[in-house]
């Protein structure tokens, strides 16, 4: 899927051999550098030719009006964006004065490299100037993950074979306001017309300058959002180590400061440029308050020296490496997209401290720097067994958002909390209700991430504390959300279903329907999850609870109610199809024949009007094989297989968080090498650009899921009422597959084989767990080796529209799959449309 003579395998690092202007936005994104606070995209540090120059600061974002244009009571009002922070990245070079342009400089040696395990982003390059110089340059970039607001930059540069002036030119950037640096914008930041997963453009000033300054070789620029209110400073000094004579200029502007350093420079003797900056956002604390941390922050960095910052990156990279690894043995391809994804996770979350996980982290502008509900379906379950400690982290975020989610709930009439479907601050952003707000699942996702942290550390801690909080008040949205059908006129309660009207499932090509079923699945999970949390505080520690019912004001017959409505939950079935119906209508609606779909029609939101999609079964991602996964103790082996063969063929896989569930369901079920077929559309998603807009950022949540479909898919993990267990689908051409869990604090290394499964324990608990069934036990140092007869059923191929053979709905109708087209002749002065819809194939 890479051109692996340009991206050559291995293991721990990602290399690139040469370079290319076209491709830019991509390689702006894979090889982007970032902690969870700070981000910095892989743009050249000549500062040219991007496709987006990017530094991101999580949280650090710009309000404006959505203007809708026809407004409803309840719509989303303020949207929220990222801001484009100023650029540190440029270092540019010139030597005669010439400056290395990559458009045409002669480049005789090229290598760029992201190293894994040192977090350190290096360029090596050997340039031919047009008098013959030869001149050596080494870039690197590394952003902290130790000192969340620090970034060191440095550039070597060595003319080999002459005397030469040479001169390094270090700036500092407002890009989000002004233009290329040279005044224009390069042909390369030219962008598609629409896609609606783009940022929005803000036409007015977004920073205003407040403190800016130099002392030294020391640069501050600071500013202030216009509507948010959000400050922000930056501040970069330098080091220069070199035995070449040099000097100095800088130059200071509200927008740019250059620190300037020429070179008198001998032949073989190399120029160091060290480039520390420091960046700090606030809400509300003034921007020369923000200046003096940034200056301490350096003060610091410099004291211990860039050495040291170097092996604390290193050291603290080991530690992240020996806790969330994933080993698969001889196929080195994968084992190298595998800890490209995990080195996203943590690039994307690891300092986020408090903060959300924005679907690209940040190394991009996709989708304006939102946080979903990837974070808690895809990238929490990795966190919470690997770094506990940035899962709870991630459910402080949703915590601290619970006044604004109440605020929503009430104006949507409902009671408890209603959490945003993609924010910054806490407030709704989403413009497009249908496929934003309508997707009330987010609430019991959130209750589900709650639940799978507390699974894995048994932080009861916290679940009382405050994860509480977010289990009662997103059951009590559910609990007024729904409402009580009864089938023989409600006597004695018999007979009683509890429905939800009016909602969107994962699935955003289905929108606005009656009891879809993950969530209605989800909802179930989430009211008895609250209920039993609320029940167990009582009978654990009665001050708490108490204290808990005061903050809360729970009434008694709360989790009764809960659990009431759990046990009634209305699950869709038909059984003439033998399936679980995506919602009550769905099954009625004609098959979107994707098997005879064009190519150039993909994805169908870039090719279709919503209303077009709507009439069709066809789903941009999984959404009934999602709970599938999610509450698979609650579905049968035979519904699970009936559910995914029906659903596969009608899924677009549009949406790269689909491919990762895919994946797993096939496993389990037993179509192997399809699963691993989807297991490789997931792990390149990025690295290959599969979906064409890897240049908007990484997909975070689709390398949150890569680690589930090998933990889950092929190890088959499961941690069902709390509960440990193993069903392994190893694919067949894979020796060994190895991971690490860290289960109630204590770590766990899994190895699974074609015939085995070991399980060896660190310090800590014994831990007890299952393989297939069966019950075992795992003291401290120990290891318990099971043996497997298999990996479980295995079926050829995949499923095809072509097994409906003569499969009829409910009400008899036959299913026919067709793909709604359109042919036209329309004359010049007069003339007639001649349309075809649904033609049967």
């Amino acid at each position: 899927m890479m051109d692996r003579d340009r991206f050559p395998v291995d293991p721990w690092r990602l290399v690139e051999t040469s370079y290319r202007l076209d491709d830019a936005g991509v390689t702006e994104t894979i090889f982007a550098v970032a902690n969870g606070y700070l981000g910095m995209r892989g743009n050249y540090a000549e500062g040219r030719f991007a496709n987006e120059h990017g530094t991101f600061i999580n949280g650090f974002h710009e309000t404006f009006p959505i203007r809708h244009a026809e407004q409803a009571y309840g719509f989303a009002e303020v949207g929220q964006t990222i801001v484009n922070a100023p650029d540190a990245k440029v270092m540019r070079v010139y030597v005669d004065d010439e400056p290395l342009s990559l458009d045409v400089a002669d480049v005789r040696e090229y290598e760029r490299v992201l190293d894994m395990r040192d977090g350190v982003l290096r360029r090596h390059m050997l340039w031919v100037t047009p008098s013959g110089k030869e001149v050596r340059i080494e870039l690197e970039r590394l952003v902290s993950f130790e000192e969340k607001h620090l970034a060191v930059l440095s550039v070597e540069v060595t003319v080999l074979n002459a005397d030469a002036p040479v001169t390094v030119s270090c700036q500092l950037i407002n890009r989000q306001d002004g233009e290329d640096v040279y005044g224009g914008m390069p042909p390369t930041t030219r962008r598609a017309a629409f896609d609606p997963r783009r940022t929005e453009r803000l036409s007015e000033r977004v920073l205003q300058p407040q403190e800016f300054w130099q002392d030294g070789q020391r640069s501050a620029l600071s500013y202030r959002t216009t509507q948010s209110g959000m400050t922000l400073a930056v501040v970069a000094d330098h080091l220069v180590e070199t035995e070449n004579e040099y000097t100095t200029r800088s130059l200071i502007e509200p927008d740019i400061a250059k620190n300037v350093f020429r070179v008198q420079a001998r032949a073989g003797v190399p120029t160091r440029v060290t480039k520390l900056v420091s960046y700090h956002t606030s809400r509300g604390v003034p921007a020369r308050e923000l200046v003096d941390r940034c200056r301490r922050t350096l003060d610091r960095a410099q004291a211990r020296g860039v050495d040291a910052v170097r092996a604390e990156q290193r050291a603290w990279l080991d530690a992240f490496w020996e806790r969330s690894d994933v080993r698969i043995a001889g196929h080195d391809d994968l084992q190298q997209a595998t800890r490209w994804c995990l080195f996203q996770l943590a690039q994307a979350s690891a300092r986020a401290d408090g903060l959300g996980v924005p679907a690209k982290g940040m190394t991009g502008s996709g989708y304006s720097g939102h946080y979903f509900w990837d974070t808690e379906i895809y990238v929490l379950p990795f966190l919470a067994y690997t770094s506990p400690l940035w899962a709870r982290n991630a459910l402080r975020m949703r915590y601290l958002m619970l006044p604004a989610a109440r605020r929503r709930a009430f104006q949507l009439n409902e009671a408890g909390a209603l959490f945003p479907w993609r924010t910054i601050n806490g407030e709704e952003a989403s413009a497009y209700y249908a496929a934003g707000t309508a997707q009330y699942h987010i609430n019991a996702d959130i209750c589900y991430a709650l639940a799978t942290y507390v699974r894995a550390t048994g932080d009861q801690e916290f679940l009382f504390r405050e994860g509480v909080d977010i289990a009662v008040e997103t059951a009590r949205l559910w609990a007024t959300l729904g409402f009580w059908r009864s089938s023989n006129g409600g006597l004695d309660g018999e007979g009683e279903t509890f429905h939800i009207h009016g909602v969107t499932g994962p699935d955003e090509y289905t929108t606005v329907v009656n009891d879809n079923l993950f969530t209605n699945v989800m909802a179930r999970f989430n009211l008895r999850f609250a209920a039993r949390t609320v029940r167990e505080m009582a009978e654990i520690d009665g001050e708490v609870y108490r204290q808990m019912v005061e903050r809360l004001a729970l009434e008694p017959g709360e989790p009764e109610s809960w659990e009431r409505a759990a046990e009634a939950m209305h699950i869709p079935f038909s059984p003439a199809l033998g399936i679980h119906p995506q919602d009550h209508v769905f099954l009625e609606r004609e098959i979107w024949d994707l098997e005879n779909t064009p190519p150039d029609k993909r994805p169908l939101l870039l090719h279709f009007h919503p209303l077009v999609i709507y009439r069709y079964q066809v789903l941009k991602q999984a959404d009934v094989v999602l709970a599938l996964f999610l509450q698979g103790n609650h579905f049968s082996d035979e519904d699970k297989l009936a559910d995914f063969e029906y659903y596969d063929p009608l899924t677009t896989g549009d949406s790269t968080l689909s491919a990762v569930v895919q994946a797993i369901l096939a496993a389990e079920v037993g179509y192997q090498d399809l699963a691993l077929q989807y297991f490789r559309d997931a792990i390149f998603v990025d690295l290959a650009d599969l979906h064409h807009n890897a240049a908007d950022g990484v997909h975070v949540a689709s390398a949150g899921g890569v680690w589930t479909a090998l933990v889950s898919g092929f190890g088959g993990m499961r941690d069902h009422f709390g509960e440990l267990s193993f069903d392994p689908r190893l694919p067949a051409e894979w020796p060994e597959l190895s991971f690490v869990l860290h289960w109630h604090g204590t770590r766990l290394d899994v190895t699974v084989t074609k015939d085995r499964l070991t399980v060896r324990a660190g310090e800590g608990d014994p831990v007890a767990f299952s393989v297939r069934g069966v019950g075992y036990v795992v003291g401290p140092g120990e290891e318990v080796a099971v043996p497997l007869e298999g990996q479980g059923p295995v079926i050829p191929g995949r499923p095809s529209l072509r097994q409906l053979g003569e499969a009829r709905r409910e009400d008899g109708s036959l299913i026919s799959a067709s793909v709604p087209t359109v042919t036209s002749s329309i004359p010049i002065i007069t003339g007639t449309v001649d349309v075809q819809h649904g033609a049967d194939v």
